[in-house]
């Protein structure tokens, strides 16, 4: 369970662990945010977003090549995954989720988010 204003990645698995992952929002509420980072599309650096809670029960489905980041929107947030590849520490990756290229609207207030080291630390989307 987290709290409201945790922000999460952006994380994605290098190969060969990509992932793709279907999320979903078992009690509370968060903006969910995937970032395409396939440097041949015509869309890489572009971000979608959708609310996804336990009262509207949507999914969002990110496919491998997408980096993926979540901000909880209400207390005793708990979301599941499924994945299509198993986790690997070594392969794990995060985008730092301010990185202006990118430029993600965050719903909360910097002064309002709690994020981990590991997640303000992670690399820029050219540094890949």
């Amino acid at each position: 369970m987290s709290a409201k204003g945790v922000l999460r990645g952006l994380h994605f698995q290098d190969a060969p662990f990509t992932q793709g992952k279907l999320v979903r929002v078992v009690a509370g509420k968060v903006f969910d945010v995937a970032v395409d980072i396939r440097k041949e599309s015509p869309s890489y650096g572009q971000w979608v977003s959708a609310i996804l809670s336990d009262r509207n029960k949507k999914q969002l489905w990110i496919p491998p090549g997408f980096a993926h980041g979540f901000l909880t929107l209400s207390n005793d947030t708990e979301i599941i995954y499924k994945v299509t590849n198993f986790y690997s520490k070594e392969h794990d990756i995060s985008i730092n989720p301010f990185d202006q290229s990118i430029n993600i609207t965050w719903p909360l207030s910097v002064e309002e988010l709690i994020i981990s080291e590991k997640d303000m630390n992670g690399k820029f989307l050219k540094d890949l």
